[in-house]
């Protein structure tokens, strides 16, 4: 029996001098057949955005993406001069 896996994560970077009002989504789940699957979703605040669903059969190959992915969260600062902000 393999262990079930159902977290997410939600961030906003906000700073309105700037025009800039980014909203992300990170979902990790494991489906019925035992996949890890990950859900991304982006965009701007108020919009459709854009989004991408990743199945793993492995869970170590999703949990590495997963920190790459909140490592690349951390490093907005540096890159849009915005910190993302985690909402509960």
């Amino acid at each position: 029996m393999c262990e079930l896996l159902d977290k997410s994560w939600h961030w906003q970077a906000i700073d309105p001098s700037r025009n800039i009002a980014r909203d992300y989504h990170l979902r990790i789940a494991t489906d019925l057949f035992g996949w890890t699957t990950i859900e991304r979703c982006w965009g701007r605040i108020g919009s459709r955005g854009q989004n991408i669903t990743m199945a793993f059969d492995n869970g170590g190959d999703a949990e590495l993406t997963v920190k790459r992915i909140l490592q690349r969260r951390q490093s907005a600062v540096h890159r849009i001069g915005v910190d993302y902000r985690e909402l509960r």
